[in-house]
């Protein structure tokens, strides 16, 4: 259903802020960038700010406060609180009720920023149009009892304008020349810094729902992008978060590029973060191979519609022979967990490279690029 949009359901704070953002992330910053250059004051404070609040937005607001996936001391959920603030994208108490929605109503009517309503609307849309009637805070009790997250909840616009814009200017004026500098702190370290911290979490609501890979579940449209992890310190993984949303990582393979994941690990190593929850491996080997058999299944029923032709034949018996593959593997390793058999780890890096195998060559028939013999 497309979201009505009137006059009367405009959130003119939000849309006069972000607009003031934007614009002067795209006009004044890079007029004050050409005349002056970047400092290096001024580029390693745009560096820490940057990581700072999207960092307090991944580790903190999402997979701290929102999932609950680790616990962490006061340091931790203190800094994550206050650079959390600074990225002007609302308290974490708010932040975390419209996520806690997004999950359980992902692509429905519920979910804050329903993809089905539009890229845009998922986007951005959602922060400029209120919903009417605006959602109770009625799933964030947890979080009500946490003081730390309270004092913020009510003053999160006064940290945010004093630490994420104002101190910027100050350190900008004392360490980067003067006026100069305070411009330069202001434009680069704040304006042009939340405008980039935002948009990079906008994308994940957006492009993370449209475009990438669906290893682990079709159940929703989130899907995978390395590209956005990148972007997101790890939060690109979008398939695998929405199937394993509790997990303290969400590029769960040992090549995924996800620092939250790492920064969450060593401050669990400093004794400052604990109870990091993991999706066992087989659990999310058993995802992979039921969403492969899926894809396989669909693959074969296509051949099976398609007309006469040379390799027709071969590539069903190839499907067919994958898809028993898929089967056995998938029910040998579910009785496996179903028994309580503790498996080796050998057994079960061999598991995940026959399937990993399997993926590949179902890739390769459906693209026509080969028929195995």
């Amino acid at each position: 259903m497309k979201s009505r949009i009137s006059l009367e359901r405009v959130d003119w704070i939000n849309t006069i802020f972000l607009g003031i953002i934007t614009l002067l992330a795209l006009t004044a910053a890079p007029v004050f960038l050409i005349k002056n250059g970047m400092p290096a004051f001024l580029g390693g404070m745009f560096a820490f700010y940057c990581i700072a609040t999207g960092m307090s937005i991944t580790l903190g607001y999402h997979r701290l406060f929102s999932h609950l996936s680790f616990k962490a001391k006061w340091p931790v959920k203190l800094f994550t609180l206050v650079f959390g603030a600074c990225a002007f994208e609302n308290s974490a108490l708010n932040w975390v009720s419209d996520h806690r929605r997004h999950h359980k109503h992902t692509d429905h009517d519920d979910d804050p920023y329903d993809i089905s309503k539009g890229f845009f609307w998922a986007h951005i849309g959602w922060i400029l149009f209120k919903q009417l009637p605006e959602p109770p805070l009625d799933n964030v009790n947890d979080l009500r009892k946490d003081k730390l997250v309270m004092w913020q909840h009510r003053w999160d616009k006064v940290i945010a304008l004093l630490v994420g814009l104002v101190l910027p200017s100050v350190l900008g004026y004392f360490f980067a020349g003067g006026a100069t500098g305070a411009l330069g702190g202001f434009l680069i370290a704040g304006v042009l810094r939340v405008f980039c911290v935002q948009q990079c979490t906008f994308f994940i609501n957006s492009l993370c729902h449209t475009i990438g890979r669906q290893p682990y579940s079709t159940r929703c449209s989130a899907r995978d992008s390395f590209v956005m992890s990148l972007f997101t310190f790890g939060e690109g993984y979008h398939n695998y978060h929405h199937e394993f949303q509790h997990d303290y990582r969400n590029g769960v393979k040992p090549w995924n590029f996800d620092p939250t994941k790492w920064a969450i690990w060593a401050l669990s190593k400093l004794g400052l973060a604990s109870d990091l929850r993991r999706v066992p491996e087989t659990k999310v080997l058993l995802a992979e191979m039921a969403e492969a058999r899926r894809r396989a299944n669909l693959e074969l029923a296509r051949l099976q519609e398609a007309g006469d032709h040379p390799l027709r034949d071969k590539a069903l018996e190839a499907m067919n022979a994958l898809i028993e593959r898929l089967s056995t593997n998938y029910h040998d390793l579910e009785k496996a967990m179903a028994d309580r058999v503790e498996l080796s780890r050998k057994a079960l890096r061999n598991w995940s490279r026959e399937t990993r195998e399997m993926l590949d060559h179902l890739a390769e028939i459906r693209r026509g690029r080969r028929v195995p013999a």
